[in-house]
């Protein structure tokens, strides 16, 4: 059995930055990952198969709807071969969460299957197919923090960011991302990378106040006003120094000084709120540091 992590996705700031004639439209926004991730195991079989787990697998299909496995059809019809795959999904991440769980297991689902059907990088192209599936499983394939540009298809490396302690919260709703964007009003935002990475936490939370923000979120939180009863909770919470709405949302992320301050605040969030979903987790610019195993989070 060959097992992939699926980590999830953090939008540090999205700015929309304009719309195509055919309504896709173009971003700018830093992207990392974090400590907490799906799973995505694969074992050789006569035909492809799916099985969901895990606190959200019940929330999922097995057939072609789920994307797990349209993406593991679409790769095998690309490389012509005949081999199946018996497919198992840890379903960990909430559900249309805005943190790319979905993207993040399409991903996964490339990387498993890459290996376990020998398929040479330069035999296909994965990231046209990437791409083809959502536009957050390009950045999700590439694995590293980047800036993220047009609908997802530009990803310009940044260097490593602070490996800063920080917590995820999502108070158990879904936000459905082409509403979000519908209901986005005013002009459309400029890009704002930055030339120098920052090399402590302090600096990053600077870049990131510094006309940086999430564009989508007035919209998201005007669909659901828990969004804005989350990110209050954050930033009141002890030792917070930075709160932000990731994606279209719902889950909302908050940075702290130390593991302490964040192992506190989802204690207490969660005795306050015990349906939501909080998690200690850390940033991590390079997603092949996160391993699966005896160290992987219990389900």
């Amino acid at each position: 059995m060959i097992s992939v992590p699926a980590p999830a996705k953090l939008n540090l700031y999205l700015h929309v930055t304009g719309k195509r004639d055919d309504g896709y439209h173009l971003l700018d926004s830093l992207v990392a990952f974090a400590d907490v991730h799906d799973t995505v195991s694969v074992e050789p079989a006569s035909d492809l198969s799916l099985i969901n787990t895990g606190p959200f697998g019940d929330g999922l299909a097995n057939d072609q709807s789920n994307l797990v496995l349209r993406t593991a059809s679409q790769l095998r019809e690309m490389t012509g071969t005949f081999a199946g795959a018996r497919i198992t999904l840890n379903k960990r991440l909430p559900i249309a969460s805005g943190i790319g769980g979905g993207s993040a297991d399409a991903a996964a689902t490339i990387k498993a299957l890459a290996r376990l059907w020998a398929i040479h990088p330069g035999q296909v192209d994965l990231s046209g197919l990437a791409l083809g599936l959502g536009a957050d499983v390009p950045v999700c394939l590439f694995g590293k923090a980047v800036f993220m540009g047009g609908i997802g298809e530009q990803l310009d490396p940044i260097a490593d960011l602070p490996n800063a302690p920080m917590i995820m919260v999502n108070p158990g709703v879904s936000v459905s991302t082409p509403s979000v964007f519908k209901a986005r009003t005013g002009p459309f935002s400029s890009v704002r990378r930055f030339a120098d990475p920052p090399e402590t936490l302090k600096q990053l939370i600077t870049l990131l106040q510094g006309n940086r923000r999430n564009d989508l979120m007035a919209a998201a939180m005007t669909l659901e006003p828990m969004i804005g009863q989350t990110l209050q909770r954050i930033e009141a919470s002890s030792g917070c120094l930075f709160a932000r709405m990731s994606g279209s949302g719902a889950t909302c992320f908050g940075f702290y000084q130390t593991m302490e301050d964040a192992e506190a605040a989802v204690e207490n969030i969660l005795t306050e709120q015990p349906l939501w979903w909080a998690v200690v987790t850390h940033l991590v610019s390079d997603t092949r540091a996160i391993s699966v195993g005896a160290t992987e989070p219990p389900t």
